[in-house]
């Protein structure tokens, strides 16, 4: 009879639960795993990198060019745009009325100061000075006779009418006397007595009359007659003159040069005093007027330079100062505008045409200027190095203007005289030893 072992009646694990139980042993030993690289990646990494300047010192001296740091006014430079106009403008006019004979000159003609620029037709006016010079010749006569005093000629003469006046006188009054007694004797009626007393009468007024005249003739011209003719001498010479005047105004002259802009008159037209024959246009004085941008309106002033260039005249260009500051803003842009008077421009800058500007604005007096290699941007930030004891030391600055070949910057770590890298900046680091193969202090 056999004897049966003892059972083992505990209940066994699944097939699931020993899955699940080697899972979690797994991610504990692999969380395990990855802390303990990261302590001995943390310890290691932070046992063996050395810091910058140590890594800088024990690299090679980097091989530099330096410059001589030096202070500069930062200029900043903008174009302008803007219209050529002429200074002074003048319409030439007629001074007297006529028809128009010939015209001398065209549109875009330089005229001189003195030129006859048109001619009128001067008949009428050549008329008018022979008349005036005849009446001065004679007022001028009569004033000649009124000084030379009376001829003794014409006083004998006065003398003489005046004897024959009182024969006739005395023979009218004896036949007054004689027709008186035959009418008292009733030889002749008093028709006849009457005549005879006209005829007396007569004779006296005529004695009379040459006496005055005897009396005139020889006392002579009074002050007052000379002074009288004197005067219409004077006028007479100031016709004359007025006549010549106004022929002279036949030839229209320039008072001033310049270029003919428009022509208004033609041969044959007829025109009255004070109408337009021509505009001219000054061609030795010219203004630019250029247009600020917005930015710039309150801060710009006169006697600022410009650089003036013109498309139509390639290879000209001229250096000039701002000359005044427009207070108003121009209608059709809107901005400010600044006139720049330009003497003696070529002949061939004429008003109406474009050009352009240079203005040249001082930002900082107290900036310095380094070329623009010594520059090194990083991000956001512009820095340059210095070379102190063998040793680059880097320094932010602050951008002021960007001048092309040289840049003006600002810091307060900077100072006269301190040497800037040029050359090899660009794999420096602060603290790196460098060694100075070139120094310009003429830069």
């Amino acid at each position: 009879m056999k004897t049966s072992e003892p059972q083992d009646l505990s209940p066994k694990p699944s097939a699931r639960s020993r899955r699940l139980n080697r899972l979690q042993l797994g991610l504990l030993a692999l969380l395990l795993f990855l802390g303990g690289s990261v302590v001995v990646w943390r310890t290691f990494t932070t046992a063996s990198a050395p810091a910058p300047s140590k890594m800088a010192q024990g690299l090679p001296p980097t091989p530099v060019e330096t410059v001589a740091l030096k202070r500069g006014e930062g200029v900043r430079r903008i174009q302008l745009l803007g219209q050529v106009e002429a200074t002074k403008s003048a319409t030439l006019r007629t001074q007297t009325a006529g028809t128009v004979k010939r015209v001398f000159v065209e549109v875009g003609d330089r005229v001189m100061p003195g030129m006859t620029i048109a001619t009128l037709d001067d008949a009428d006016q050549q008329l008018a000075l022979a008349e005036a010079r005849a009446k001065l010749t004679q007022e001028r006569s009569e004033l000649a006779r009124l000084e030379v005093g009376t001829r003794p000629e014409i006083i004998s003469q006065r003398r003489a009418e005046l004897g024959s006046v009182q024969a006739r006188e005395r023979e009218a009054q004896q036949n007054l006397k004689r027709y008186q007694e035959l009418v008292a004797a009733g030889a002749i009626s008093e028709k006849a007595l009457l005549e005879e007393k006209a005829m007396v009468d007569a004779t006296r007024a005529e004695r009379l009359k040459v006496e005055a005249a005897l009396a005139e003739a020889t006392a002579g011209p009074t002050r007052e007659e000379i002074a009288a003719q004197q005067a219409s001498v004077a006028a007479a010479v100031s016709a004359v003159n007025q006549a010549q005047l106004t022929l002279a105004r036949t030839q229209v002259k320039a008072l001033a040069g310049g270029i003919v802009r428009s022509r208004d008159v033609s041969m044959g037209d007829l025109v009255e005093s004070n109408d337009p024959v021509l505009t001219l246009v000054n061609s030795n004085e010219l203004d630019v007027f250029l247009e600020l941008p917005e930015q710039l309106s309150g801060s710009v002033t006169p006697g600022l330079p410009v650089e003036l260039t013109a498309r139509a005249i390639p290879n000209w260009r001229r250096r000039a100062r701002i000359s005044s500051v427009v207070p108003v803003a121009n209608a059709a842009s809107r901005r400010q505008m600044v006139r720049v008077r330009l003497q003696n421009p070529p002949q061939n800058l004429l008003p109406k045409m474009a050009i352009a500007a240079e203005l040249q604005l001082q930002v900082d007096p107290s900036s310095f200027v380094v070329p623009r290699d010594a520059l090194v941007r990083r991000d956001e930030t512009w820095l340059l190095y210095t070379v102190a004891d063998n040793k680059a030391a880097e320094v932010k600055v602050k951008l002021i203007v960007d001048m092309g070949e040289t840049m003006a910057i600002s810091s307060s770590q900077l100072r006269v005289g301190q040497p800037v890298v040029v050359r090899g900046s660009e794999a420096l680091m602060p603290g790196a030893a460098v060694q100075v193969v070139e120094q310009n202090t003429n830069q």
